[in-house]
């Protein structure tokens, strides 16, 4: 057992919450405390009320997430925000958030675990915004298809494939999650290959018009790695039993 306070002193120090930008939604850090113990940590993408019924059925105290309870911004709590808090609040279970902080960690991070299953060659931050970098790039030797197989491979799932660009692949950007929008500023940065989780509809044709392939590879399954990299570390520290929650969205 191990005080809740000691971890989230912890996750603070390791993500760096506080001097990291975000979206305002986001609200990295604790967002839901319990009476300060935790036996057992989960990991999850989303704070959604599924997750939370099955954290607390299976007696997670501390739910660590990607996606926390407040992108919607200020809302009443009625239907499922009310019965999800209610349910953590009854649950005793603690709820913790961080979004781009765990994105970009060097070590733990979704951007750097990916890269890492698609053996992209040194990769490096890029894409710049608010004074960080979002993404990481690279370089690789292989073909489209080849990626797209790896890129399947990592994550479990089916790849949705723009074959704008050249076959043969040179330099790789990768940013986790739903950056599809940003295909224009990518190409702009000398990369051919974007690898991203979803994009609007129309950054396909602006990816066709702009000659670089763009592989998305799903908003969850590209986000996976990064809370169960932190969950397991934090198990391991402080000798707590640990589970991830798996609820995939297909999107």
């Amino acid at each position: 057992m191990t005080k809740l306070h000691e971890l989230v002193d912890f996750l603070d120090k390791e993500l760096n919450i506080s001097e990291i930008p975000d979206y305002s939604g986001a609200l990295n850090g604790l967002q839901l405390e319990n009476p300060g113990e935790v036996t057992k940590i989960g990991a999850a993408v989303d704070a959604s009320l599924p997750v939370i019924d099955k954290a607390v059925s299976e007696g997670v105290d501390l739910l660590f997430v990607h996606h926390g309870m407040f992108w919607q911004g200020a809302t009443p709590l009625t239907r499922a925000n009310y019965s999800k808090i209610k349910k953590a609040i009854d649950g005793k279970m603690a709820i913790y958030s961080a979004h781009i902080p765990l994105d970009i960690h060097p070590h733990l991070g979704n951007n750097v675990l990916l890269a890492k299953l698609l053996e992209i060659h040194e990769p490096t931050p890029f894409f710049p915004w608010k004074g960080i970098d979002l993404g990481l790039a690279g370089s690789v030797d292989c073909s489209v298809a080849e990626m797209t197989e790896k890129l399947s491979e990592a994550t479990g799932s089916q790849v949705h494939v723009c074959s704008g660009g050249a076959n043969k692949i040179g330099r790789v950007g990768v940013i986790t999650g739903g950056a599809g929008s940003e295909v224009s500023a990518v190409e702009a940065l000398g990369i051919d290959t974007f690898i991203t989780g979803e994009g609007p509809h129309w950054s396909y044709t602006l990816a066709e018009e702009l000659n670089i392939n763009v592989l998305y590879g799903g908003h969850y399954a590209t986000e996976t790695y990064g809370v169960k990299a932190v969950v397991e570390l934090v198990a391991g520290r402080f000798g707590l039993k640990h589970t991830f929650i798996d609820h995939p969205t297909g999107m």
